[in-house]
């Protein structure tokens, strides 16, 4: 049983260092304008060291390669290994934030966390999740940082006030620890014992213990350097797991037997561009080993009875062919888009099926409507769509083959599938949320069609949707692509050109950012900005082909949307030029680095978390985890020219220029093996250099944490804050507290 997925998806240097080795100060920098004690210092100065790298018959040079610990891979694992003069760097870069940025704001960091933390249920808990004889469901306890996970008898699943057996205590885990988070958790068969990961590092590596549910003794396993994903024998002997290895690459699948601690490998990926993962179906008669690049994928299965098992292959790896499987009606039901079925198709095989030969159609591919998951129960299978940017739940009946679908009528929300019951209950479990309405748990009988409203999401400090607006509208992009819109604003907002507007935005690996509720976002809308959410393409808001319309060679495409939203809105009086400020993380850092080059004048403020910025080197660098799985994405420079090129030519760390830039925070983690930390490092001291009349940058590497940053629920609350004060100042609605954007100085160049 996945605890974490039908559970935990539910839960949802302070000292300023001077005679830093290497760190000189720049005076010509600008600072925040009201801050005259701190106006005085000057942000650190990153050395240039001459690095001349060669590829394609290309030569480069990266001046700031000295950033990049050559231990990098034990740095992920253990932070405290970072080099000196690199750690100094960074530190000192955290005393000049805190310095300039946190300490001018605290008193409306302390406003906005209170307000945030006020929204949030202190001792919320999910609806539970029925499995045999118990109800599992966490909950956290008033003040605490991390998730329980707990149970209590299934004829009580919603008596909150029955005894309950608390299984894993995520504040007792994670007292002591800098960073935690849990990873999968996995109850027995039996429901005797319960697997479970931590990372404690931020680094996704994972150690999986076992413990006695009832005493709570450990059991004694130990798996260290686990990716995360596990599942248990059904014969409850043995849990099949996922080796990280060491590149940090999921890439094979071990049998760990728990009364011998022998593993035995049952599957090895051998190229290093597919990631490994492991899970079950619904039935969780089979478990299944999913092998994969960005567009490429193959499955393999045994009974999950069996060990020591022989594989079976679904159907070999084809270039550009992705599909999954379900186990349904005693064959496999596989979403693919095999047969050019861009948006994907739905089709039918038997368990002995060995090549797409085998597969039959079930429901075939319609342009426009992209199938994005399939969910079984015994007489149901549940297909989640989209269709004109929205989702939907389409239910297939396996007595009459008759379907129907769930839709809702707000102008823009989100869907999610969820596993709350066995296999056998003819009742499926979604969550619905918009960016107005709180989430909202319902349970449907697949007989009677009825809904039951399991849960509504509270907000202790009160909550009126009708307080809100909600719009979701089409913007041209510079070839007439429309580009969806999510916009939310408070009733009161005028839509006069004088609001800021915060410009959220993502845009690759067909990743589609949902239209859901954040009580955070309501800090900022209630002070007068306006939040919007551009769906550019490189995600899949409007089909799969959006999303091949945004990269490798269309990259631009990303960027280019995004900078068009941004201009439709000022000119249709939800914002002014210069009043918006753009937010992205990882790719959307990316993003946010592009747009920066490409039209900085457009933005008051950019916020760039753990941002995807040195991409013509990372893709260069094939000992990173990433970098091989990710040449489908962007392209392979050390072997294509072309995609060279076209990286060069965006690649926001490559194209720093003197230029107007507005104020940045630029944020990391040292130990974040997606986006590795010197990647900001380096973007913000090229920035210094080449355009110190613009910004102010700041830069904030969390030296204890990874990709996701702080790890406890209110930790990553104070975190938020400072973005949305930084927001705040960019935009002149932090009180005395502002940032000053000066005119574009003088570069220095190279």
């Amino acid at each position: 049983m996945r605890l974490v997925n039908r559970l935990a998806a539910l839960a949802a240097a302070s000292t300023l260092l001077t005679g830093c080795l290497n760190v000189t100060p720049d005076p010509t920098a600008s600072s925040l304008a009201a801050a005259p004690a701190a106006a005085a210092l000057a942000p650190p100065v990153a050395p240039r060291i001459d690095h001349e790298i060669t590829q394609v018959g290309r030569t480069r040079n990266d001046p700031y390669n000295w950033l990049k610990d050559d231990n990098w891979q034990e740095v992920m694992r253990d932070p405290s290994l970072l080099r000196a003069d690199i750690r100094d760097y960074l530190l000192a870069e955290n005393a000049y934030t805190k310095t300039l940025l946190e300490q001018p704001t605290t008193a409306l960091r302390e406003e906005l966390f209170t307000e945030m933390r006020g929204r949030i249920k202190e001792d919320d808990s999910s609806v539970p999740a029925i499995d045999g004889p118990y109800s599992y469901y966490t909950r956290y306890r008033e003040g605490g940082e991390y998730a329980i996970f707990a149970r209590r008898a299934a004829a009580d699943a919603f008596n909150a006030d029955a005894p309950e057996t608390i299984i894993l205590d995520g504040d007792a885990l994670g007292a002591g620890q800098d960073y935690f988070a849990f990873g999968d958790i996995e109850v027995s068969p039996d429901h005797a014992y319960v697997a479970y990961g931590t990372d404690t590092k931020g680094s996704e590596s994972y150690e999986i213990r076992v413990k006695n549910i009832e005493t709570g003794a450990d059991a004694g396993i130990v798996i260290e350097n686990a990716y995360g994903p596990m599942e248990w024998s059904a014969t409850g002997k043995a849990i099949f797991w996922v080796l990280r290895d060491e590149n940090g690459r999921p890439s094979a699948v071990y049998q760990r037997m728990l009364a011998t601690g022998e593993d035995t490998l049952v599957y090895e990926e051998p190229d290093p561009a597919f990631f490994v993962t492991i899970g079950t179906t619904e039935s969780e008669e089979m478990i299944l080993i999913h092998t994969a690049g960005h567009t490429t994928s193959e499955v393999h299965w045994f009974p999950s009875d069996e060990l020591n098992p022989t594989l079976r292959m679904v159907a070999p790896r084809q270039t550009d062919n992705e599909y999954s499987v379900s186990h349904w009606n005693g064959e496999f039901y596989i979403l693919t888009n095999y047969g050019d079925a861009v948006d994907f198709q739905l089709m039918r095989a038997p368990l002995s099926a060995t090549s797409r030969e085998e597969w039959q159609p079930v429901i075939p591919h319609r342009p426009g409507t992209l199938l994005l998951e399939t969910h079984a129960q015994k007489d149901y299978l549940a297909v989640m769509e989209r269709e004109n940017g929205l989702p939907r739940i389409v239910l297939h009946s396996r007595a009459d083959g008759s379907s129907h679908a769930i839709s809702f009528d707000e102008a823009a929300y989100s869907l999610g599938l969820d596993a709350g019951y066995e296999f056998d209950v003819p009742v499926l479990r979604f969550g619905y949320a918009s960016p107005a309405t709180p989430d909202q748990v319902f349970d449907y009988d697949l007989v009677t069609r009825e809904k039951t409203l399991r849960k509504t999401r509270e907000v202790p400090s009160g909550h009126d949707p009708a307080d809100y607006v909600v719009e979701r509208i089409l913007v041209p992009s510079w070839d007439g692509a429309e580009v969806p819109v999510t916009i939310l604003r408070h009733r009161t907002t005028p839509k006069d050109g004088s609001a800021p507007l915060l410009l959220y935005g993502y845009g690759s690996y067909g990743i589609t950012m949902p239209a859901d509720f954040r009580t955070g976002r309501l800090s900022l809308v209630d002070r007068g900005f306006i939040y919007a959410i551009a769906h550019v393409r490189g995600s899949m808001a409007k089909g799969y082909q959006w999303y091949l319309d945004g990269k490798l060679e269309k990259k631009t495409n990303t960027f280019e949307d995004y900078i068009a939203v941004g201009n439709y809105l000022a000119s249709n009086g939800y914002t002014s030029r210069g009043r918006i400020v753009g937010h992205g993380g990882s790719a959307g850092g990316l993003l946010m680095g592009a747009a920066a080059n490409m039209d900085p004048e457009l933005f008051a403020g950019i916020i760039a978390a753990v941002p995807f910025v040195d991409v013509l080197n990372t893709m260069s660098d094939e000992s990173l985890p990433l970098t091989p799985p990710e040449w489908p994405e962007w392209g392979n420079p050390l072997t294509d020219e072309a995609a060279y090129d076209t990286i060069l030519a965006y690649s926001p760390y490559d194209q720093v220029t003197n230029q107007p830039y507005p104020a940045m925070l630029i944020t990391g983690g040292v130990s974040d093996p997606r986006v590795t930390y010197w990647e900001p490092a380096k973007w913000a001291a090229k920035l210094r250099h080449e355009a110190p009349g613009g910004g102010p940058y700041f830069l904030r590497i969390n030296m204890d944490a990874g990709h996701g940053g702080a790890s406890g629920r209110w930790e990553s609350l104070r975190e938020t804050a400072i973005d949305f004060a930084f927001a705040l100042a960019a935009v002149g609605k932090a009180g005395d507290v502002q940032l000053a954007r000066p005119e574009a100085g003088a570069g220095t160049g190279d």
